[in-house]
């Protein structure tokens, strides 16, 4: 009973503290969202000049920053980039956090990003998201974390905004 306990200490230690409530998804699955799916990645950018506006906006806007790694071929980045584009989850979104998308190619592109907070094997899949705490440059996300929603497509819209929501301070 004692070893159930602290595991449960140990948890609620390591979850976020105060996250705000997810905002309730208007659709109930994926065949609901307006097609054609968004194409979220630009594939010419300079990922770096992009991060680092987006990481002095959400320093000076008190907001966390959400590294959206992904490719325009990939269908669950799509779903995701749908889903967060979303009138409800959009409010929340920019009320939260400051988002900017980051192609990566087909695993090929763009590596740097992940690498400065510290992945620097492989991505286990995209989209992957790092959550990024400005003040202190820490990701907040586990390197098992951050492939959670590579599968989206499993995921209902509603769980994709519960996952947001648990970054929130």
């Amino acid at each position: 009973m004692i070893r159930y306990l602290a595991a449960a200490v140990v948890l609620a230690l390591a979850a976020p503290a105060a996250a705000a409530p997810a905002p309730k998804v208007s659709i109930s699955d994926y065949g609901q969202l307006k097609t054609p799916l968004p194409y979220p990645y630009d594939e010419k950018a300079d990922a770096n000049a992009a991060v680092d506006g987006a990481l002095a906006r959400a320093k000076a806007g008190g907001k966390l920053l959400i590294i959206d790694l992904g490719g325009n071929w990939c269908g669950d980045c799509r779903i995701l980039a749908a889903t967060m584009e979303l009138p409800e989850m959009k409010r929340f979104i920019d009320r939260h956090f400051e988002l900017v998308s980051v192609d990566v190619g087909r695993f090929d592109k763009n590596l740097q990003i992940p690498a400065r907070y510290g992945i620097t094997t492989r991505l286990e899949g995209v989209p992957a998201l790092l959550v990024v705490d400005p003040k202190t440059g820490k990701q907040l996300v586990s390197r098992q974390q951050v492939a959670d929603l590579a599968d989206a497509r499993h995921m209902t819209p509603q769980a994709l905004a519960d996952w947001l929501a648990q970054w929130t301070r």
